[in-house]
């Protein structure tokens, strides 16, 4: 298991960089396959597309088992949102004489990504949620929202609009707007780290103008979150 990082060769660490080389087989999503198209040229490769992730997890598994080496690939880090959790699920399931030797390699997370771009916005707890509810009920989604928001963390989205989901991310900013001033700065980074990257820091009552999408991380600063020129910065606590 392998994390890529936000999607540009440069983010990609030393170890990931070696497994990719060293490898046989890549599995991965399309999108995320095209990211690292120069490093796997002469693999053989399993790609599918969104919501084919077990029929892919499961070929990647029953390559393993037949000796290959191979790499499935997330991107940011594999066990944040990724594949780790879903192979080690597939894995657990085979008598233990089976199970192939899995190791995880972590990768720049797209949160911290989008972190450094904006400064210094996750310099105190913060938390972090999915908008996808195709697996997770909104109910549940809200419920975390809310509570992150009257606990005063920073709070980081996910997946926070896409085509058919748009109405969320509305709610989103309705449910921390009870707690936090309406000047509260947010950070919305689009394909951070790519060609087409998109900064914005914002607030709170606005941030919902700007173009967001599933290439999209928002951070809603905390209640002592400031903006300095084109940085967020959450302060940590020292006395200056």
């Amino acid at each position: 298991m392998v994390g890529i990082g936000p999607g540009h060769e440069p983010g990609l660490t030393l170890e990931a960089r070696q497994a990719l080389e060293q490898a046989e087989i890549i599995a991965g999503y399309h999108t995320y396959l095209e990211l690292v198209t120069n490093l796997i040229a002469a693999k053989e490769v399993i790609g599918s597309g969104m919501m084919q992730e077990v029929d892919r997890c499961e070929a990647a598994v029953e390559q393993a088992m037949a000796g290959k080496r191979v790499v499935v690939i997330s991107s940011g880090d594999p066990g944040i949102y990724g594949m780790a959790g879903l192979v080690l699920e597939i894995v657990s399931k085979l008598p233990e004489v089976m199970q192939p030797q899995v190791r995880i390699i972590p990768g720049v997370s797209a949160v911290g990504s989008a972190a450094a771009v904006l400064g210094a916005p996750l310099m105190h707890d913060f938390a972090v949620v999915s908008m996808s509810d195709l697996m997770t009920p909104w109910e549940l989604i809200e419920k975390r929202v809310k509570a992150a928001a009257e606990a005063d963390f920073v709070i980081a989205i996910y997946n926070p609009k896409s085509i058919r989901r748009t109405e969320q991310i509305e709610k989103v900013r309705e449910i921390v707007l009870r707690h936090r001033s309406a000047k509260t700065p947010v950070g919305v980074v689009r394909s951070v780290s790519r060609p087409d990257q998109d900064v914005v820091i914002t607030t709170l009552d606005r941030f919902t103008e700007e173009k967001i999408d599933m290439f999209t991380t928002v951070i809603i600063g905390n209640s002592q979150t400031f903006q300095s020129g084109r940085f967020m910065i959450t302060p940590r606590g020292y006395a200056l």
